[in-house]
C-alpha cells in the first residue's frame, strides 16, 4: 500500500468511528460498510439500500480473531472449514453470539462472516482493528456497483468516505456456506 492509501484508510476508519457509512471495493463488487456495533449505522445502510432488515449483513475481517466476539463458540469442525477457506472468497453462516444486534444478523441465530483475501478489505479491517459490515453497494433489487464513481453517482453524498480501489476478479459475489452442515446458500 502507498501513502495515499494509508491516508484514505485512516479517513475511512475515522468515518466508521463517527458512525458513518463507507463504500469500498471487495472481491467482486463495491461494498457498503459500517461499524457492526453501531445500530444507527446499520439502520442507515438498510434505509440507504431500501433493504429489508431481516436480510442481515456480512461481516468481513482480516483475521479470524476479529470475528470471535461476534460468533458463538466455534466447534472444531467449523474451525477446520474456516482454516481451509480463509482468507478467501468464501462466506460462512455460523451461529451468532447471544449479545449481537438483531439488525446485524437479520434477527436470526446465525451471522454471515468472511476473512477476506482482498488487500483493501484486509487493510481497512486492520486499520479499524476489527471487522466491518459488508453488503453490496446497490439499491435493493438493482445491479451491484463496481466502481467508487458508480457508488457516488447512485447514492450521492450519503457516505462518510468512499475508498477508491479495484474490485477483485470474482465474476459474482462470494459463495455462502452454512458452516454447520456445508449447505451452499448462495
Amino acid at each position: 500500500m502507498n501513502d495515499d492509501f494509508d491516508s484514505a484508510c485512516r479517513d475511512a476508519v475515522d468515518a466508521l468511528k463517527r458512525g458513518s457509512i463507507i463504500a469500498y471495493p471487495t472481491e467482486a463488487v463495491y461494498g457498503l460498510g459500517c461499524d457492526p456495533r453501531n445500530e444507527t449505522a446499520l439502520q442507515r445502510i438498510i434505509e440507504l439500500k431500501g433493504r429489508e432488515a431481516h436480510k442481515g449483513f456480512i461481516l468481513v475481517a482480516s483475521s479470524q480473531a476479529q470475528l470471535a466476539e461476534f460468533l458463538a463458540p466455534v466447534e472444531p469442525a467449523w474451525q477446520a472449514l474456516f482454516d481451509q477457506h480463509w482468507p478467501g472468497p468464501v462466506t460462512f453462516v455460523a451461529p451468532v453470539a447471544a449479545n449481537m444486534s438483531g439488525l446485524l444478523s437479520g434477527f436470526r441465530d446465525t451471522l454471515a462472516v468472511r476473512v477476506s483475501a482482498h488487500s483493501v478489505v484486509r487493510s481497512l479491517c486492520d486499520c479499524f482493528d476489527g471487522p466491518i459490515v459488508s453488503t453490496s453497494a446497490n439499491r435493493s433489487g438493482q445491479a451491484a456497483l463496481v466502481t467508487g464513481q458508480q457508488v457516488v453517482n447512485e447514492f450521492g453524498d450519503g457516505f462518510g468516505f468512499v475508498v477508491d480501489g479495484d474490485v477483485g476478479a470474482l465474476a459474482s459475489p462470494t459463495r455462502i456456506l452454512d458452516v454447520r452442515d456445508g449447505r451452499v446458500l448462495r
